[in-house]
């Protein structure tokens, strides 16, 4: 059983981050359809990295270099796998018109116009966020980043108990995810996992965060529902990175005016 456990916590790991495994782990479509209680896990990992960075690069620079290079950090143990989702639907959603249309620029490797200023505005608003939470508080910034990364991916991986994947290709990276949803014992597991740090920090900003930025997961997948029907990969790495950001925006926002 824990062996078991242990192999579907990996393939998130593999799947999600550029982290070696040092031996082999064994894989299939209901292993990787099963890691998905697993990713609140990731955001644990990106988060602690992040932490780490802005921790030990801030006696060296000033808090704004220090966040930078958190951020780096951060898309460099992903491999910006969530960042080049949000790039591709930036093109897609933008340049086509039409599911067909969206679908095909969606598949298609190059970055446009829309990709690219998509994401520079959004790392820079990620940037400006935390770099005003920075002002306000540095210990408060880091549980910010942690209660951020972790609840992101669980409002992703949501997206796939409550809406329909829609790419058919076989070579798309998530449809083993999407090919069955987990029971209801998994989903309640990964919440557990993603509200084990409200309860450890009790901060009432961060919990209304938690539900804002599920507002925003919501709006995303009714968005993709009207337009394609459903969601994709890509898609899911946008809910993450936006619902990242309204995580941070939020809390923000609460602080300064509440």
């Amino acid at each position: 059983m824990i062996r078991k456990e242990l192999t579907y916590f990996l393939t998130a790991v593999m799947f999600f981050t550029r982290i070696p495994i040092p031996f082999k782990v064994p894989y299939s479509h209901e292993i990787m359809n099963k890691s998905q209680k697993y990713f609140p896990l990731i955001g644990y990992l990106v988060g602690g990295m992040a932490i780490l960075v802005y921790w030990a690069t801030s006696y060296l620079f000033s808090a704004d270099i220090a966040i930078v290079l958190s951020m780096v950090s951060t898309v460099l143990l992903t491999g910006a796998f969530h960042e080049d989702g949000f790039t591709d639907v930036c093109d897609s959603f933008g340049g086509g018109y039409g599911k067909e249309k969206i679908m095909t620029i969606m598949k298609d490797s190059r970055i446009g116009a829309y990709g690219v200023i998509g994401i520079v505005l959004l790392l820079l608003l990620k940037f400006l966020a935390l770099h005003n939470i920075t002002e306000l508080s540095t210990s408060f910034l880091l549980v910010v980043m942690l209660n951020g990364h972790i609840t992101s991916r669980f409002h992703a991986a949501t997206a796939i108990y409550t809406h329909r994947y829609v790419r058919d290709t076989d070579d798309s990276k998530s449809k083993p995810m999407a090919n069955q949803k987990l029971s209801y014992s998994s989903l309640l597991f990964s919440l557990i996992l993603a509200i084990v740090p409200y309860i450890l920090f009790d901060n009432w900003l961060l919990i209304i965060a938690f539900f804002v930025s599920y507002i925003g997961k919501m709006y995303l997948t009714m968005y993709f529902k009207k337009h394609i029907g459903g969601y994709t990969g890509d898609c899911l790495g946008t809910i993450q990175q936006i619902c990242e950001v309204l995580f941070y925006l939020t809390t923000l926002t609460l602080w300064k005016f509440l």
